[in-house]
């Protein structure tokens, strides 16, 4: 991983959090006039912006267990992991710690946590994880013509995700968003489940797309003959 690659996970990842929990944070402090619908669009319109924005340079993740996937799918050399958590830590971080400048009074900073049981959410984590997952890397083989919407089309699945999961249990679906807030605003009690769910749901993607992918090959050649 270069400097660049490095650069554009930590300031991808910054936006993304800053923006997204930025807004869960307004939406506490004006008393709700962005609205749920508001904050799970704020999620998708940043993240489809930032895929934009430095797709090219990074493959823009964002996203620790995006990256942890991608490499079981070997479609990041392992050794290149590492930095990738890093940089995506980082600008999460940094974003957490400015909004904790900017909204002192706030406690949560946008931590996730469960509106249920820790297993309800859990589960629920694992399943948004693993069907973006399944879409990421659909999208990783598809033709050109459809990558030009990568996009939309991931920026459209995160904020489908947050609309109806989002009061329930978050619907963080990336260990970075949730590490941050929580280490700088001490609430740590969940961060396991935020940690470990959607890194299960999206390895837990990767033999479904390898198993989809090698029989839509073999009907295809059978197709052929």
């Amino acid at each position: 991983m270069n400097n660049r690659q490095f650069l554009a996970e930590m300031t991808g990842t910054f936006a993304i959090v800053f923006c997204g929990t930025g807004a869960v944070i307004v939406n506490t402090a004006t008393a709700g006039m962005l609205s749920h619908a508001g904050v799970a669009m704020t999620w998708g319109l940043i993240v489809m912006t930032m895929i934009y924005t430095f797709g090219e340079r990074s493959g823009a993740h964002f996203n620790p267990a995006v990256s942890i996937a991608l490499v079981a799918a070997q479609k990041l050399p392992a050794r290149s992991l590492c930095w990738y958590i890093l940089s995506q830590c980082a600008g999460a971080l940094m974003a957490s710690a400015l909004l904790r400048i900017l909204f002192p009074g706030d406690v949560s900073l946008g931590t996730t946590a469960p509106a249920g049981t820790a297993q309800q959410s859990f589960l629920l984590e694992v399943c948004l994880s693993f069907l973006l997952m399944l879409v990421i890397l659909h999208l990783s083989t598809a033709s050109k013509e459809t990558g030009l919407f990568s996009g939309v089309i991931v920026g459209g699945v995160v904020g489908l995700e947050a609309m109806f999961a989002g009061p329930v249990c978050g619907a963080s679906m990336n260990p970075a968003r949730s590490l941050a807030p929580a280490l700088i605003s001490g609430q740590t009690v969940y961060l396991w489940l935020y940690v470990l769910a959607p890194v299960t749901g999206m390895l837990l993607a990767v033999p479904v797309h390898r198993h989809v992918s090698n029989s839509c090959v073999r009907s295809a050649a059978g197709s052929a003959r």
